[in-house]
Order: C-alpha cells, then structure tokens, then sequence
C-alpha cells in the first residue's frame, strides 16, 4: 500500500491534519462529527492559512479521503463521526505523528517552530531531536517530508511534508505579500532585512535551551555548595 496514494488538495490536507489534530489534543472529543470537524478545519489558531470551508466542502474531501482510505466513518453513535486513518499508511510513532500534524494545519515550519508548536501533541527535549524525526520521515521510496533552503536572516531552513506533491521551493505567499507592502525606507539595509517573528522564535528557543542547560550545572553546583554548609555545621556542634 503506498504511503501517499496520490496528491491531496488543499481541503483534504485541512481535513486530515483536523482530524489528526484532535485525536491528539482533544482525545476525549474524538472521532469527530462533520460540525465538529468542519469548525477544526476553520478555527483561527493554529492554522495557515486560515480557510472558510463549507459543509459541502468538508463532506466532498471526506468522501473522497474515503476511498484513498485515509479516513473512516464510525458507528454506533446518534451521530455519524469521522477519524483518521494514517496509521495504517505511515505507521507513525507519537513524535513523528505531531510534527507531520502541524506541517499538515501550517506548512512548511523550521526545527525550532516545530519543537515549539508540537508541544501540545508531543515534548521534545531539543532542536536536534525534531531534526531526527524529520530526517526520518524524509527517508525511503515515498518520503514524507522534504527540506526546503534556508529563508535569508533565518538559523535553519523549513521542512514541507509532501502530502500534497512537490512542494516549491519559495518563501510562503504571507512573506512575499508581506515584503511587496513594505514601502521605500532610507534606513540601512540591516535595519530594513532585521529578523522577522519566525527567525525570533527560533532564537529564542535556542536560548531557552542554553538557560535549561546552564541552569542544570547551577544546580548541580549548589548541590554540592549546600553540603558542604552542612558539614561545616556538623563540625562545630
């Protein structure tokens, strides 16, 4: 069975990673209605872009996920609902899971805004650990995932899944129409090209890290500082 039976639309990439979203954050919600799963698809967070789908367009992607087996209705309820079913095709552990959900509901992403976004579906330690994850996915005949070149002014480049065929190699429309805005500034070009909000993120986190590590050998260093005070106090009683 191939992992990607063909190209989704951009619908059916929403639907799918909705799905895969709630079986992970809101287990006690999930499966999903088509209300349910219509307003997961157009909720404001977490999302880009932000759509406005209609029934008729949740139910079409539905059916047609359906036959690709990618997702199942199930029984027994007042109510038809709906779940995913990619654990069939890509036999995902919880890491990899979280990381293709968010590329699936945001596109393409760096290590740093991955490690921070999938923190409510799965925790990584570190950069280097999604960065693992990534480059396994992006292995074998039918890959995953694929990594893009790096965005000017940014510590590391983006990763694409490859759920919806190749994926072009250029800054997300957001950017582009972010720039073309922009109006003439006399200011000096590093003024003008400084980080945006992803490179800060990614910066951040950096720093978050180093501030975990240095705060571990404090730590450890007022460990051996307070035994010391006690056995000093031992001494003179």
């Amino acid at each position: 069975m191939k992992r990607i039976p063909r190209p989704l639309d951009p619908i059916e990439l929403r639907v799918l990673g909705a799905l895969m979203e709630k079986e992970q954050t809101t287990p006690e919600h999930y499966p999903l209605s088509e209300n349910s799963l219509r307003a997961a698809c157009n909720q404001k967070s977490n999302r880009s872009p932000l759509m406005s789908l209609s029934e008729t367009q949740v139910a079409d992607a539905l059916d047609r996920l359906f036959v690709d087996v990618l997702v199942w209705k199930t029984t027994g309820s007042r109510v038809a609902k709906w779940e995913q079913n990619t654990k069939r095709r890509w036999a995902l552990a919880p890491g990899p899971k979280a990381v293709m959900t968010e590329l699936l509901i945001r596109g393409p992403q760096t290590v740093g805004e991955l490690k921070t976004r999938c923190a409510r579906m799965h925790s990584f330690a570190s950069t280097d650990e999604v960065e693992a994850v990534l480059r396994e996915l992006a292995q074998g005949v039918e890959p995953l995932v694929t990594q893009l070149s790096k965005l000017p002014g940014h510590r590391w480049p983006r990763w694409a899944h490859l759920v919806g065929g190749p994926v072009a190699d250029e800054p997300p429309p957001d950017r582009v129409a972010a720039t073309l805005a922009q109006p003439m500034d006399p200011a000096p070009a590093a003024r003008r090209h400084g980080p945006g909000l992803a490179d800060q993120v990614d910066q951040l986190v950096a720093r978050v890290e180093t501030l975990e590590k240095e705060l571990a050998g404090l730590k450890r260093e007022l460990g051996v500082e307070s035994n010391a005070v006690e056995a000093r106090g031992e001494g003179e009683e």
